[in-house]
């Protein structure tokens, strides 16, 4: 792997048998990093085309915010206890997705937050396929980089102890650190085994419309960066905006 992706935060752990979450190698998925770390994935796929992947009709996808706005931590008692439906628009269409404010309410009191503003025009920057042993599209960095903060981190919430992420899931990108969650989240697209070992990844909810999407975008592949089945999706997409809903019993 290569330098740049020194603090990366998924580890191929059935492909690669790495030890440890935050080895530099192994097919890893980008990390969600704090100001203070180490540069992601490099410059997202080029936005000037579009084309169709696997069937999919994609606008052309907009560019990068290099200085996407910065924020404090909000208080997790916004998502305390409740269920949301958020509505995310993308070039390649319209993702919904059910958050887990019950079992994870700082991160889902996170992405309420970043919704608003942070993540327009911001796009999916990693695609990991077979050949890196993990199945995920990661999002919610607006510099496309990999290495965009939205000015805060905090801790892990509703990991599985068995490392399971199933198709659908939705769960935070990090560092090393298990302090480094952020803004930067993965779709899993395929039953996923993940390390435990540094804490695992925050499940904060799951893909209840547009998986059709995420397969498609999956199937198109990435460009393979790295050699491992890891790098920018061959079809470029990216949030647009996004409305969030409380799901009412």
């Amino acid at each position: 792997m290569r330098s740049t992706r020194s603090r990366s935060a998924l580890t191929a752990a059935c492909a690669c048998a790495c030890a440890a979450v935050a080895l530099a190698g192994c097919g890893s998925a980008t990390s969600n990093t704090t100001a203070s770390s180490s540069a992601g994935i490099g410059a997202q796929p080029s936005a000037s085309s579009s084309v169709n992947a696997s069937g999919l009709k994609c606008s052309t996808a907009p560019g990068t915010n290099a200085n996407p706005p910065q924020y404090s931590l909000p208080s997790k008692s916004v998502a305390e206890g409740k269920t949301f439906v958020a509505t995310v628009v993308t070039n390649c269409g319209d993702l919904t997705f059910e958050l887990y404010g019950d079992k994870a309410p700082q991160t889902v009191a996170s992405f309420l937050q970043l919704a608003a503003k942070y993540w327009v025009n911001s796009p999916c920057q990693r695609l990991t396929t077979a050949e890196s042993g993990i199945y995920v599209l990661q999002c919610g960095d607006p510099t496309g980089t990999g290495s965009g903060s939205p000015g805060y981190g905090f801790g892990i919430e509703n990991a599985p102890s068995n490392g399971d992420y199933p198709a659908g899931t939705l769960a935070m990108a990090r560092a090393s650190s298990p302090d480094s969650n952020g803004g930067q989240f993965f779709i899993v697209y395929a039953d996923t085994q993940l390390p435990t070992e540094g804490g695992g990844y925050s499940i904060f909810g799951k893909v209840i419309g547009g998986m059709n999407i995420i397969d498609a975008i999956a199937k198109a592949g990435s460009d393979n960066t790295n050699g491992a089945g890891d790098g920018h999706p061959n079809q470029p997409i990216s949030i647009l905006k996004i409305t969030v809903t409380e799901k009412k019993a």
